[in-house]
């Protein structure tokens, strides 16, 4: 069995997605529950989690309503701005939904690389907390700095990395990405998730070959206890067909112990989201 940690949802009639430029036409249309549960039971997928693709509260509640009626919709991760004063009471609202599962911010959007460690947003990942949801770091490797510190400023607070930081396969780019991620994966009790990596390779001329450095490493510094596999679908769609990331995952992992094929595919999501 598989969970997918980390795909999206939209609906471009209903929100506006500023990120959606001309260059990423292939997303520029609704993408639903029935464009990907077929897709999901061909590849032998049994459950997701749904993670915010717009900056707005109304988009939560819009996902939380997909999930309570598709059963293979196991969580949903809500965007909220953790700098907002009502933290405590945005959290109470989404949590009537028993789906919520976890909370994220678009970091990698802000040029302060320390925006991590402001005043205001320690205080509201300490809110999040407080309420045991994990919180989705969108971060890019000039921000990974501030990761151990906010560690250590917000106790109990559990984080897991999306998209590995975004390392720049396409130039086959490793440093300071490697250096700064081994720092990270020290932390203990966070976790990371393998998704989003063919979009930050060459679009039309990737291979597995390109993906094998970067995996192998995560697998070394994060251990199969802490890693978990992720789609980014519909996203993956400007590089590879859903089928063909997880089918590449796999390979660029390498041969491995099924029970860690099981903890990488499956547990470390089931456990981390505590999904039902």
């Amino acid at each position: 069995m598989i969970i997918d940690s980390h795909q999206h949802f939209w609906d471009i009639t209903r929100f506006r997605y500023n990120w959606m430029t001309p260059a990423k036409k292939t997303l520029i249309r609704d993408y639903l529950p029935g464009d990907l549960n077929p897709i999901m039971k061909e590849v032998g997928v049994v459950g997701t989690v749904v993670v915010q693709a717009h900056d707005s509260t109304e988009e939560g509640e819009w996902l939380l309503s997909l999930a309570e009626s598709n059963d293979f919709v196991k969580g949903v991760v809500v965007w909220i701005d953790p700098r907002r004063r009502d933290v405590d009471k945005m959290l109470v609202k989404f949590s009537s939904s028993p789906k919520l599962k976890g909370v994220r911010y678009q970091v990698e959007d802000e040029l302060d690389d320390r925006w991590l460690l402001r005043d205001d947003v320690i205080r509201g990942l300490r809110e999040v907390a407080k309420f045991g949801l994990p919180f989705d770091l969108l971060v890019r490797t000039r921000q990974l700095k501030a990761v151990p510190i906010l560690a250590e400023k917000v106790q109990g607070l559990r984080m897991v990395l999306d998209h590995m930081a975004k390392p720049e396969i396409a130039t086959h780019g490793m440093e300071p990405w490697k250096t700064e991620i081994a720092k990270v994966a020290a932390i203990p009790g966070i976790y990371c998730k393998i998704s989003g990596l063919v979009t930050e390779a060459d679009w039309d001329n990737w291979t597995n070959e390109d993906l094998n450095p970067y995996l192998r490493l995560m697998l070394e510094l994060f251990g199969p206890e802490r890693l978990m596999w992720g789609s980014d679908w519909p996203v993956c769609l400007l590089a590879s067909s859903y089928g063909r990331v997880l089918q590449a995952t796999s390979e660029a992992i390498g041969p491995i112990d099924k029970f860690e094929s099981e903890k990488m595919f499956y547990l470390n999501a089931k456990r981390f989201y505590n999904l039902s």
